[in-house]
């Protein structure tokens, strides 16, 4: 994927790319601001701004962000945040590059000119729903959080849930809000990519007209630097009551920052355990012995540092130690004794393959240069990212399953099904 890759006066990093085959263009903003980089007692605060990015700016009328859009033949619109970002992106005819431009910059440069004390209460109780609606009141929906605040201790970036807390929402001002944007949301704190059938030449030209005339700001300091949490204290168990029908073994260790090299081979290592229906764990615990209903394994990475989990969907009346047992048996196993060169081969293959086929969606691949630029500095790195995942070892999976998935670093959370518990759990007793 050929890019090239400059900085506006004020601070914005352009990158672009070209692509033909199709008469669309994607453009993706990322601001490098995720709930890691909120103040304390401002948790939510990220995501929250999500939703008043949408709602229209100076020259953007309340809810018309999305109709300019549609109206245009716009494929694909929206927008996400997760710890360590925010993401703002649509899809358009090539002919409609600079209504997306427009619409992009108008937002960076004059959100404040239109939210005022109406529409951010309306947005702050949108979260607060969506918040009820995934969590509160979803199975299961709290486990997570249980599990995070057990791995972090209190004070690191990720402790809680992007979505936020209800206290810390609830006591949001608009002057909160607008301060956060000061902080975050300046033109030195934000990539624009522009990736598609464009001419360079042009596009260079709309994106100095749209965004070259935005002020600069202060440094934001947003967090970077990959934070070590204390040294394992043995291992903790959760115990979780919830009013589903299903019980859960889940553990968790915490693993280094993404794009590192342990980082990569613990995505092959989760591929072995649990990808398809002959990895270790799905083969012996669903297919062979009928234990459970389904399993998941999966590195969770991040900037700051990463958590590798393995997850067990029990079927009904099975003992959760039996698992747990089993579980050890497969780690200890794997960390022992490297696999096999038809499970390397077939885990590397099932890694890289969503990789390659994900770049077949402008969209996901505007994305994916945003997400590369930001973690890596380099907006092309999917060659080296490819490159290390083949050169990928057995014996590198045996070596970082012996070293990171120990029992004295792990976190065991056990959910069990409760009539009249919360569905989202309820923790008993806490970490032990």
């Amino acid at each position: 994927m050929a890019v090239e890759k400059y900085v506006l006066s004020n601070g914005l990093e352009v990158v672009l790319h070209v692509d033909r085959r199709t008469p669309t263009v994607a453009v993706n903003v990322w601001y490098h601001v995720g709930s890691k980089d909120e103040p304390a007692k401002k948790n939510g605060f990220a995501h929250l701004f999500e939703h008043l990015m949408f709602q229209g700016s100076r020259n953007v009328p309340e809810d018309e962000f999305f109709h300019f859009l549609e109206k245009a033949g716009a494929s694909d619109h929206n927008g996400s945040t997760n710890t360590d970002r925010t993401n703002y992106f649509e899809t358009v005819p090539s002919t409609q590059l600079p209504l997306a431009l427009w619409l992009e910059s108008d937002r960076m440069g004059f959100l404040l000119d239109h939210v005022d004390e109406k529409t951010f209460k309306e947005q702050r109780e949108v979260v607060l729903n969506e918040r009820r609606q995934n969590y509160e009141n979803a199975s299961y929906g709290m486990v997570s959080q249980f599990i995070r605040a057990a791995l972090y201790p209190e004070g690191h970036p990720y402790h809680l849930l992007t979505i936020g807390t209800p206290e810390d929402l609830g006591r949001a001002t608009l002057e909160d809000v607008r301060a956060f944007y000061r902080r975050f949301y300046v033109p030195n704190n934000a990539t624009l990519v522009v990736a598609g059938d464009i001419d360079v030449a042009h596009t260079k030209e709309l994106v100095a007209k749209y965004f070259g005339t935005l002020k600069r700001g202060a440094d934001p300091h947003t967090a970077t630097t990959p934070i070590a949490i204390p040294p394992p204290r043995g291992e903790q168990h959760l115990s979780v009551e919830a009013d589903v029908e299903l019980g859960r073994v889940q553990l968790t260790w915490p693993t280094p920052e993404m794009f590192t090299a342990s980082d990569l081979e613990l995505d092959v290592l989760a591929r072995i355990l649990s990808d398809g229906r002959t990895s270790r764990l799905y083969k012996r615990l669903v297919y062979d012995e009928k234990l459970a209903q389904d399993v998941w394994a999966y590195e969770d990475s991040r900037i700051l540092g990463s958590q590798f989990e393995v997850g067990v969907a029990l079927r009904k009346g099975v003992d959760p130690d039996k698992v747990l047992a089993i579980l050890d048996e497969e780690i200890a196993k794997i960390s022992k004794s490297a696999p096999s060169a038809a499970e390397l081969d077939r885990a590397k293959t099932n890694t890289v393959a969503p990789l390659v086929f994900g770049l077949e969606s402008l969209t996901h691949r505007a994305d994916l240069l945003n997400q590369y630029n930001q973690d890596t500095g380099d907006p092309a790195f999917i060659t080296k990212h490819i490159a290390a995942y083949e050169k990928t070892s057995a014996e590198d999976v045996e070596k970082v399953a012996a070293r990171f998935l120990t029992k004295e670093a792990r976190i065991v959370t056990i959910v069990t099904p409760t009539p009249g518990a919360p569905r989202a759990g309820r923790l008993t007793g806490g970490a032990k």
